[in-house]
């Protein structure tokens, strides 16, 4: 949109529309980011071929398939191979250890990794412990990778990934991992995409999250930022009753679960600080 083209919401619809995008979501957006939402919501009004607002957002509320699209217009997904590898540095070596000290071999091992976007960080688990943890083969180990966005879910399953997102791979992993292909992308080995399943979530939402099931470790990183303090404590919480008492939590490098709920024990391991679901007396 150019600078002196009329807003696309006015300022009462620009209300409402936040207010319908925070409670499917719990992302809050308001005046500051107009730009960004009427660029947004015009996109979805021409590709719906609605005339107005008003008839857009009658469409929006009672069609599930386009409010899931709209919502995955406005999902932020910059990741990449390898982020914050000390967080996988710590799950092997000291979150993972404590978790097996309970368990036989063979048990199972979940870990789930949410928001996963377009699949890097989920990939990135396996890989890690496929090359640094020597148990890796001794338990069962399920990985899930979740995500609100489900196009980034789609692109997740396809498995291809261009150089950015593979800059911090080493060069052997590059090419033990994945397969070359062309126009700058390559392709994870169909054997990995296998090992890690995909599905949708919504983290405000306790129905949503419940059906997933109980975790030993859980990756939410980068997500809490985009919430405010009551959608903060909401998806928290239901972190936590996702996770098997005892488990872990790892948030990105910016977040902190003390200044969210006073429900789980901070654990500082050498490679990185991570929160603890309390272990049942």
């Amino acid at each position: 949109m150019a600078e002196d083209e009329p807003d696309v919401l006015s300022v009462p619809d620009l209300q409402r529309f936040c207010e319908f995008l925070y409670a499917r979501t719990g992302m809050q957006f308001n005046e500051t980011k107009r730009y960004y939402i009427d660029r947004r919501v015009a996109e979805r009004m021409a590709a719906n071929d609605a005339a107005s607002f008003a008839a857009y957002f009658q469409q929006l509320r009672a069609d599930a398939v386009e409010a899931e699209q709209l919502i995955n217009s406005f999902t932020v997904n910059e990741t990449y191979f390898y982020r914050e590898d000390y967080q996988f540095r710590c799950l092997s070596r000291s979150i993972l250890p404590e978790i097996v000290q309970s368990r036989a071999p063979g048990d199972k091992i979940r870990i789930w990794s949410v928001p996963c976007s377009t699949g890097e960080e989920a990939y990135s688990i396996a890989i890690w412990l496929l090359e640094n943890w020597r148990l890796v083969d001794v338990y069962n180990i399920e990985i899930v990778g979740s995500d609100i966005d489900t196009r980034a879910l789609g692109d997740a399953v396809a498995g291809y990934f261009g150089e950015r997102a593979l800059s911090r791979l080493p060069a052997e992993l590059r090419d033990a991992y994945f397969e070359a292909e062309q126009k700058g992308q390559r392709r994870l080995v169909g054997d990995l995409r296998e090992s890690v399943s995909f599905t949708s979530v919504n983290l405000v939402d306790p129905a949503s999250t419940i059906v997933h099931g109980n975790f030993d470790v859980i990756f939410c990183r980068n997500a809490l930022i985009y919430f405010d303090d009551d959608s903060r404590r909401t998806a928290v919480h239901n972190l936590y009753a996702q996770l098997n008492p005892g488990g872990f939590v790892c948030l990105g490098h910016s977040e902190s679960m003390s200044r969210i709920t006073d429900l789980f024990q901070m654990r500082r391991f050498e490679d990185a600080i991570v929160y603890q679901r309390p272990k049942r007396a």
